[in-house]
């Protein structure tokens, strides 16, 4: 019987993983070799990756170097416009669709992610991880890849909200009531529950955007 081989690791997916949880942040330089080094692959599907990661606007030029793309004030206000309304009718489609095991992997994920409060970059995993339920949960293909680009954008951010002092505590409080309207199947409370959840890490990602400034 011949051993069946490890899938080839995905040279795009690796690079995207890298920027989504802060390995390269907003204005690193991403050089071929380092990177084909770091994943252990060849040059080629690390020089294609890079290639479609800035025809997607991730990466952006600065000369003849490739740096991750940064988001300024405009950028983020109208990404965050969209994600508030996508993220809205996930929640309402997901309190209409989904499964009683989605209902409850929802409700124990956020019992579970309460162990995570003093750690903010596990916390921020778990928070996507959350949101990626949600849009499953919605059982619409198309939904799910809207957001998906969405969510790919957000790494571009070079903070997370959830660092914000007691922020973290107050983001689970959120995705409880977001969870509780969907168990109860109330559509329109899971819409609202969830586009507020978006306005209130908007506005505290604006306040560290803000202090950050002024620290420089």
């Amino acid at each position: 019987m011949k051993d069946v081989k490890a899938p080839q690791k995905d040279a795009y997916a690796s690079i995207l993983e890298a920027i989504d949880v802060g390995v390269y942040r907003p204005g690193d330089r991403l050089v071929e070799s380092d990177l084909a080094e770091r994943f252990g692959m060849s040059r080629t599907p690390i020089r294609e990756a890079l290639q479609r990661l800035e025809t997607q606007s991730l990466l952006t030029r600065d000369g003849r170097s490739l740096i991750v793309a940064s988001l300024d004030h405009n950028q983020m206000a109208e990404l965050y416009v969209v994600r508030t309304e996508l993220e809205g009718l996930a929640a309402r489609l997901a309190a209409r669709h989904a499964t009683e095991e989605e209902v409850q992997v929802l409700q124990d994920m956020v019992h579970d992610d309460r162990a995570l409060l003093d750690d903010p970059s596990a916390l921020a995993r778990a928070n996507r991880r959350f949101h990626k339920q949600i849009h499953l949960a919605s059982h619409n293909r198309f939904l799910v890849q809207q957001l998906d680009l969405v969510h790919r954008s957000m790494a571009l951010m070079a903070t997370t909200s959830l660092a914000a002092q007691g922020r973290g505590e107050i983001a689970l409080a959120e995705h409880q009531a977001i969870v509780d309207a969907i168990t109860k199947r109330d559509e329109d409370a899971a819409y609202r529950a969830l586009r507020d959840h978006i306005s209130v890490a908007f506005v505290t990602r604006l306040k560290l955007d803000s202090l950050s400034k002024d620290h420089r």
